[in-house]
């Protein structure tokens, strides 16, 4: 069974930049082929789409993030006191 050309031109080009990816975007590239090889243009988005969520960080997690560091840099500090009161070094 042979594939129509157009559908063999996009397969190959998609494929040939798919190569040339690398990580975990390859995983994206190729759904995305196969979601236009198969003719389902909206799933399109939805891999792309679920790549570029993995790969980026919200705003609540970089604020959670900023927060964890702040209470460990508190507690680090709470110890060096409670030491240097007992004539220790920190």
């Amino acid at each position: 069974m042979s594939m129509p050309p157009a559908r063999l031109a996009i397969l190959s080009g998609v494929l040939g930049a798919a190569l040339m990816l690398q990580g975990c975007l390859v995983g994206a590239v190729v759904g995305t082929a196969g979601a236009i090889v198969g003719g389902a243009a909206q799933a399109t988005g939805a891999v792309v789409g679920a790549g570029v969520d993995v790969v980026t960080t919200s705003d609540e997690e970089t604020k959670a993030k900023r927060e964890r560091e702040q209470r460990d840099h508190e507690r680090e500090q709470r110890r060096c006191e409670q030491r240097q009161r007992q004539g220790r070094d920190c």
